[in-house]
């Protein structure tokens, strides 16, 4: 008899990258209805790359179920994972693949430098905290909030579960990888997953990797290594990414007044002055509304920014050695 509902029957969300996303446990369900995971659509999954690959229009919504798909193709593939897990452990890292990314702000990584926001420590609180995530995961079961959270912190005291989310060949890296690459137009992010899966074998509580495997994850890490340096760190993207800076730091030093236009970023120009009620009624549609507003600003210098970021009028850049 399983411990956790499941749905009354299979559910499947149509996928580009995965073909189908399987949902067979109801807290699955109900955690994807929550308006925290359901921001997670209006948050942009590559930030400033999308100003160099017009295509990447991809939510972190979309690259969350992924990650969801991918722990759950691990259980079912990896040789013997499902059997040295409880059931109990498999929906916290089911929960925990699902979850991982709530605590991302508009523009996700960009947002995180520009603010020194952990989204960790968000999504921590996401999960622990008076929201509809935790109520879900409670009436799931009462230990699943803080199972959940600790395995995406790293404070579980099973270390196989964290290496599924999040490590060097992980379910979180495996489906951006091939989401990002795919969004993007380009082939540098492809690899062969499945063969990955049928390699891996459980030694000593961690995941291992068969000899025969070895050439498929040479494959992933040349992966990682193109798409970083071919369309993360893109000059392009960096240069919207040092508006985003600027229009932040603009915005400290100025008087509150000329911000009035922009009231619902005021409390995150200090990284210690928000509610999480605040935070989940942030994403990219209320900062570019807010830029849009800053139009109309007394400071010369914010609708300089403002008008840059929304009209992509860049700053140049140029090659630079010491």
């Amino acid at each position: 008899m399983p411990q956790f509902k499941l749905t009354e029957e299979h559910k499947v969300l149509r996928d580009p990258i995965h073909g189908y996303i399987n949902i067979y446990y109801q807290v699955i369900w109900d955690l994807i209805g929550t308006p925290e995971f359901q921001r997670l659509r209006r948050i942009h999954q590559l930030g400033g790359t999308l100003q160099v690959y017009h295509t990447a229009e991809h939510s972190r919504f979309g690259h969350s179920l992924g990650v969801y798909e991918v722990v759950r193709l691990m259980v079912e593939n990896v040789k013997d994972l499902k059997d040295v897990l409880t059931e109990f452990e498999q929906v916290a890292v089911l929960c925990a693949g699902l979850l991982h990314d709530l605590g991302h702000g508009p523009f996700s990584h960009s947002f995180e430098t520009i603010t020194g926001i952990d989204h960790e420590e968000i999504t921590d609180r996401i999960i622990l905290e008076d929201t509809k995530v935790n109520q879900v995961l409670v009436e799931a079961h009462p230990d699943l909030p803080k199972a959940v959270a600790d395995i995406i912190a790293h404070r579980h005291e099973r270390k196989l579960l964290s290496q599924m989310i999040s490590s060097q060949m992980d379910a979180d890296r495996m489906d951006y990888l091939l989401r990002d690459s795919y969004f993007t137009g380009v082939s540098y992010g492809e690899f062969d997953l499945f063969r990955i899966l049928r390699t891996i074998r459980i030694v000593e509580d961690k995941m291992v990797v068969k000899e025969s495997g070895i050439h498929a994850v040479e494959d992933y890490i040349m992966a990682r290594y193109q798409m970083y340096w071919q369309v993360y760190l893109h000059p392009v993207s960096r240069s919207y990414e040092s508006l985003l800076t600027a229009i932040f730091k603009r915005m400290r030093d100025v008087e509150p007044l000329l911000l009035k236009d922009a009231k619902p970023l005021i409390p995150f120009l200090t990284n210690d002055n928000f509610s999480i009620k605040e935070f989940i009624r942030l994403d990219e549609s209320v900062v570019l509304a807010s830029f849009m507003n800053l139009l109309e600003s007394d400071d010369s210098i914010l609708v300089d920014l403002a008008s840059r970021i929304l009209n992509r009028d860049l700053f140049g850049y140029a090659n630079w050695i010491d």
